[in-house]
């Protein structure tokens, strides 16, 4: 058997356990049966046994006083020496071997054992009881305290709100420290907790609360009770810094927006619901929204779409980690938002997509709502919900340009019929005014309300972004970042939001990566290229110009076109070819060496299909593009089915999958496909998985491997 292995049976003893009843009596008659034979054997004299006992009770009578326990249990242990001490010298004297001796030594170790169980018992009791009697010393100072707030709100109530007798049922101190909350009964004749709520700024200044701090009265348990919140800290002054903890959250369960000046977070619920940010310059709006994008970027049933229209600013914080980390082995960053728009042909491209998807959704998902029994799509992580952030979406909704007019029009479609079907919104505005707010689509839908104020009081009536909300001032949240919020879950009130900082926002940004999930196949379909090349270097050229090295020197290239002036337009091949100054008039020479330019690179051939083919005449040497003109006819499929490529992520897909999707719009064969996908393969784009029938397909970006080097 090993050294470090052992079997043991029966029962464990513990040696560095101190005695209880039982072994403290065994212990003690055994000792004192070894003394009384040790000293009959070699003469010891009695007395030093008498003395060692009373030693000993004087010792542990010492070190119980100190230990403050009961003056039973003191003359239990003094006794219990000396009994043992006397009988071990009386046993030393006559012999401790005989029965008389053994049987009163066993008599004398029940007695100790049961003396001491009985003083055991005692001293827990006794400790019990101090305990308890001091909490309800903590009790009685707490409840004086309680007590005295409690009747000095119920005489400012009926000295401040006409004569409203409150009965006050409890009173919760907040773990905080920051304030107390109020739980009151109101008197019977049909008083209401708005009379008390129209009257908070009355009340926190009869109570000389601190700038910032309110008495905020709430509905109650039911409607003949109330709650008045009241707040003696000011918390709003300062910055709160967004929490480290990156855990994944659910559209389901809520998401933080900030936190009440009780400490609370404030959660709000979009799966039905469309949100509403408003908030003038300097009043930290922009960094609100980068709060609710942190939380949708750690939720795992959510899609983030944004549309800014100031060059993407919202966004791009999001969106540059990623592509910094472009190019990176063995780690793959995917951006912290999913579609960024920063112009009007790219928001009109997500908003129809996103009609798209949302119309589509509803046929295709009728099983899946019948078997949930439900006319809600079930999100998930499978079949997420799409938010769409729209910076400064209240104004263009209020815009009177002919443009704005088209998108808004599309955002209102968005906002009017896909509720079911899991696509939301946020809107911001820079302010809260009829011309801004008057649209009713707004006002009905977007029920989760933010107004961050910054003291600003021109064209901040926050009677239109809390519609019968009372006691709701400006001056109450004068701090940038401070404001009110209000949810169907719950009431408008005071509320901070976080602090969120660039470096930070990257943190959030690689930390999530993993969390965020892919738009469902039958979504993908729906919203088509428009959606699958939404990354294209094409589109997000103007991203890259925000990247800069060490120096400062930007680190690619710019994204401007060059204006092309009439004439050859090789479209086939501008993405492979750099474009070429047309001929003038005056460059003959320049305009020859040009043809032959291409002559070279792309040769010359006949027309295929022509008369002159089937009676196998010569034609003239000469330039011939017939090349690029059947690749345009079958280009469109080709990128297609290379969209299609590139949305199936790492699960990757087959060339039977990619072939049914395009045989009704293009009337591409499955073995065009096979011999695209072969071509791609070689070339490095795709990845063969598997083989078989069960072969499938990876774009080179969501390879295993991490993305191919360009």
């Amino acid at each position: 058997m090993p050294a470090n292995t052992a079997t043991t049976t029966g029962p464990v003893w513990d040696w560095a356990a101190g005695h209880g009843p039982v072994t403290g009596a065994l212990s003690a008659t055994t000792g004192a049966l070894a003394l009384a034979t040790t000293g009959a054997a070699t003469g010891m004299p009695a007395g030093w046994a008498l003395a060692a006992g009373a030693a000993g009770a004087i010792g542990h009578t010492v070190t119980s006083l100190r230990d403050r326990l009961a003056a039973r249990t003191i003359g239990m242990r003094a006794a219990s020496w000396l009994l043992g001490a006397g009988w071990t010298t009386w046993a030393i004297t006559t012999g401790p071997l005989t029965w008389t001796a053994l049987g009163s030594l066993a008599t004398l170790g029940v007695g100790i054992g049961a003396a001491a169980r009985s003083t055991l018992l005692h001293e827990e009791a006794r400790e019990l009881e101090d305990i308890a009697a001091t909490e309800r010393q903590v009790s009685r100072e707490l409840s004086a305290e309680r007590r005295a707030i409690a009747a000095e709100w119920v005489d400012r109530v009926q000295r401040v709100c006409g004569g409203i007798t409150l009965r006050v049922l409890a009173v919760e101190m907040w773990p905080t420290g920051t304030g107390f909350t109020i739980d009151a009964e109101l008197p019977p004749g049909g008083v209401t907790y708005e009379r008390i709520a129209q009257a908070s700024a009355q009340l926190s200044a009869d109570a000389r609360l601190p700038h910032g701090c309110t008495a905020a009265a709430s509905q109650g348990i039911d409607q003949g009770r109330v709650l008045i919140d009241v707040t003696t800290v000011n918390v709003l002054v300062g910055e709160i810094v967004y929490p480290t903890e990156y855990s994944p959250l659910s559209l389901h369960t809520g998401l933080p927006w900030g936190v009440r000046p009780d400490g609370r977070e404030v959660l709000a619920y979009l799966r039905e619901q469309c949100g509403l940010v408003v908030g003038p310059t300097g009043s930290g709006k922009t960094n609100f929204v980068h709060t609710v994008l942190a939380g949708f970027a750690r939720a795992t049933d959510i899609l983030t779409w944004v549309i800014d229209l100031n060059a993407g600013s919202a966004g791009l914080p999001w969106v540059r980690p990623a592509l910094a980390a472009t190019g990176e082995q063995g780690r793959e960053t995917r951006p912290g938002v999913d579609w960024l728009a920063a112009s009007y042909e790219e928001a009109t491209l997500m908003l129809d997509a996103a009609v798209r998807i949302g119309k589509h959704r509803k046929v295709a998902y009728q099983d899946l709502m019948a078997r949930a029994d439900t006319d809600l799509l079930p999100v998930s992580a499978q079949i997420p919900q799409i938010m769409i952030v729209i910076d400064e979406g209240a104004e263009i909704l209020a815009s009177s340009d002919p443009k704005m007019r088209k998108l808004a029009a599309k955002i209102l479609e968005v906002i009017r019929l896909l509720r079911a079907m899991g696509i939301r919104t946020v809107l911001t505005a820079l302010g809260a005014t009829g011309s801004v707010l008057g649209n009713l689509m707004i006002r009905r839908e977007a029920k989760a309300r933010v107004c961050l104020t910054g003291g600003e009081v021109e064209g901040m009536d926050l009677s239109k972004v809390f519609p019968g909300a009372r006691g709701l001032k400006v001056s109450q949240a004068p701090y940038k970042g401070a404001g009110f919020m209000g949810t169907p879950e719950s009431a408008a009130g005071l509320f901070k939001s976080w602090r969120i900082k660039p470096n930070q926002i990257g943190d959030i940004v690689r930390a999530t990566s993993a969390l965020h999930p892919r738009l469902d196949e039958q979504s993908v379909k729906a919203a088509g290229a428009d959606y699958a090349r939404r990354w294209d270097t094409t589109r997000t050229a103007w991203m890259h110009d925000t990247l800069t090295t060490a120096d400062g020197h930007t680190a690619t290239a710019t994204s401007e076109t060059p204006t092309r002036p009439g004439g050859l337009n090789l479209s086939a091949h501008r993405d492979q070819q750099p474009s070429t100054p047309a001929p003038t008039p005056d460059a003959d020479a320049l305009a020859a060496e040009f043809m032959a330019q291409i002559d070279a690179q792309f040769g010359t051939t006949t027309e295929p299909g022509t008369a002159d083919d089937e009676q196998g005449e010569e034609r003239p040497a000469g330039l011939n593009l017939s090349a690029f003109r059947a690749e345009r006819e079958d280009n469109e499929a080709r990128q297609a089915a290379l969209a299609l490529l590139l949305a199936a992520g790492p699960e990757g897909t087959g060339a039977s999958a990619i072939a049914r999707t395009l045989t009704d719009a293009h009337g591409t064969t499955r073995q065009t496909v096979v011999g695209w996908l072969k071509t791609w393969t070689e070339e490095g784009i795709a990845v063969r998985v598997g083989s078989g029938t069960k072969t499938r397909y990876v774009h080179h970006r969501h390879a295993p491997n991490g993305p191919a080097q360009d």
